[in-house]
């Protein structure tokens, strides 16, 4: 839960620490792709501080049968799959198991799409510098997935810029990314709203609110899921 005295105030003040390293990236060709719902707020600051258009790439955490909470990996736009192996056969999870709980999130992915997006196409990232953003990592599965599926559109360079993140994931995703910007990288990170005096939850009105006011009207699909 949210902390008194954390390190960020709430997601906008966490967006402005971003904007502000990410500010090398101004007067590029950049696209801002926020992943949803957390990681709106903070993008579209960072989007209007760059002068960059704003979408959304997204991506939704595989979950083990019985306990979502628990992640076994992540898919996302354009039929990205991150499955971690081993936590599925510490698990014992049947294949099937793991692949009905993939297609379950594959449909959500079609539904977030469509009510995220309404009706726009997503952005061409061809040749883009491409900035995904998050509030926050605890595990890396679905960042690990969102940079896969940004890399299959050819972009020139991937960013990843998050709040916060734990070291380990950052080993991770470093040599994933072509740049990787996160202020906060605390020894230990059970939760990431422990990192925010306020971390209230994004409604979906709130989402589609800020990509109307920052989309560009001239976009390209991402391939069908």
């Amino acid at each position: 839960m949210p902390t008194p005295g954390a390190p960020y105030r709430d997601r906008t003040d966490a967006g402005h620490r971003l904007a502000k390293e990410l500010a090398g990236y101004r007067g590029s060709p950049v696209t801002v792709l926020a992943l949803p719902r957390g990681g709106v707020p903070l993008a579209a600051i960072i989007a209007e501080d760059l002068g960059a258009p704003l979408d959304i790439l997204v991506v939704r955490k595989v979950g083990s049968p019985g306990n979502r909470e628990y992640g076994l990996g992540a898919v996302a736009e354009g039929g990205i799959r991150f499955l971690d192996r081993r936590a599925i056969r510490e698990l014992g999870v049947t294949p099937a198991d793991v692949e009905a709980e993939v297609q379950f999130q594959i449909e959500e992915i079609d539904r977030l799409v469509r009510r995220f997006r309404q009706g726009r196409p997503a952005p061409d990232l061809t040749g883009r510098d491409v900035v995904l953003v998050d509030d926050g990592v605890a595990t890396g599965g679905t960042v690990r997935a969102a940079i896969a599926a940004a890399r299959l559109h050819r972009p020139r360079r991937v960013i990843v810029a998050v709040g916060v993140a734990a070291p380990e994931v950052i080993r991770v995703l470093r040599p994933l990314a072509d740049d990787l910007v996160c202020p906060l990288v605390p020894p230990v990170l059970f939760a990431v709203a422990e990192w925010y005096e306020q971390f209230p939850q994004v409604s979906d009105d709130e989402v589609v609110r800020l990509l109307e006011r920052h989309a560009t009207p001239t976009s390209v699909g991402l391939p069908a899921t």
